[in-house]
């Protein structure tokens, strides 16, 4: 059974701007919750980048140490779960946030990237929690995976990413049916627009910014914040009658499409004062 005083959570990507954010906000979690915890941080390599995440986490109060692998190798996937097991003990969550987009149409997208796409976003996944299931069934822990809003709604000339991220929601829904007697619990979040040092580039220009901000309804582009935020909750014991579910994290742009129609209803038209 679990020891609620301890915690381990394996993090996948977590040198990315979200991967930081996750691995902070389960620090403060497990601050709020009396609890030690342990994170695996893990990368595609070891390097710098690694290895100033790691202190920072100590920093903070976690303990933490590094793994590395690449996780389209099914044998890198085992590798890194045994890793973080021989340096931290059993887990209580796995953090399957590793993942990367790629333009590409579908008419013409080579079967590599299309191949590419999903061992990296969905297969890896499935292969991680494999590695990991029999830790997460003595801890009674949790596996979330860092799915998309490409994965909700089609995101035309990223055919293979938005797939990708579909079907990861579906495979953690599949999971979640098929782990919930072993006590695992498997979930899904879904970031829309989040500002992070991969996409400050295009936050630069202020013309776009203003245009991105406009299309949200809460009036603001994410932080990696929000996404570690809901990420620390579904790992949580506050969340331990939640499995199966997919907890959108977009400030309300997935549901705002109907709003943007010309004509309808309260809506000025084209040319217009008004947002």
């Amino acid at each position: 059974m679990r020891n609620p005083d301890s915690q381990h959570a394996l993090v996948t990507g977590a040198t990315g701007g979200i991967g930081r954010g996750i691995c902070f906000a389960l620090i403060e979690q497990a601050r709020k919750d009396g609890a030690r915890i342990h994170i695996s941080a893990a990368a595609s390599e070891a390097g710098e980048r690694l290895a100033q995440l790691l202190g920072e986490l100590r920093a903070a109060g976690a303990t933490a140490t590094g793994v590395a692998g690449d996780i389209t190798d099914p044998a890198a996937c085992a590798d890194l779960v045994a890793q973080a097991q021989a340096e931290g003990g059993d887990l209580t969550a796995l953090v399957c946030n590793a993942g990367a987009s790629g333009p590409g149409r579908l008419a013409d997208l080579p079967v590599a990237q299309w191949d590419r796409t999903f061992n990296l976003n969905t297969r890896s996944a499935w292969l991680l929690a494999q590695a990991a299931r029999e830790q997460l069934a003595r801890t009674r822990g949790s596996i979330t995976a860092i799915a998309s809003m490409s994965g909700l709604t089609p995101h035309p000339g990223y055919g293979a990413y938005s797939a990708a991220k579909a079907a990861l929601i579906m495979l953690c829904r599949q999971l979640a049916q098929e782990w919930a007697a072993d006590g695992i619990r498997v979930n899904t979040v879904c970031p829309g627009m989040v500002r992070t040092p991969l996409t400050e580039a295009v936050y630069q220009d202020p013309e776009t910014l203003a245009k991105r901000e406009s299309l949200v309804p809460l009036g603001r582009i994410g932080r990696a914040e929000d996404i570690g935020a809901a990420v620390a909750y579904l790992a949580s014991a506050g969340a331990s009658y939640v499995t199966g579910q997919n907890l959108v994290v977009d400030g309300g742009i997935a549901d705002h499409m109907l709003s943007m129609i010309p004509g309808r209803p309260g809506k000025p038209p084209v040319g217009a004062p008004g947002r």
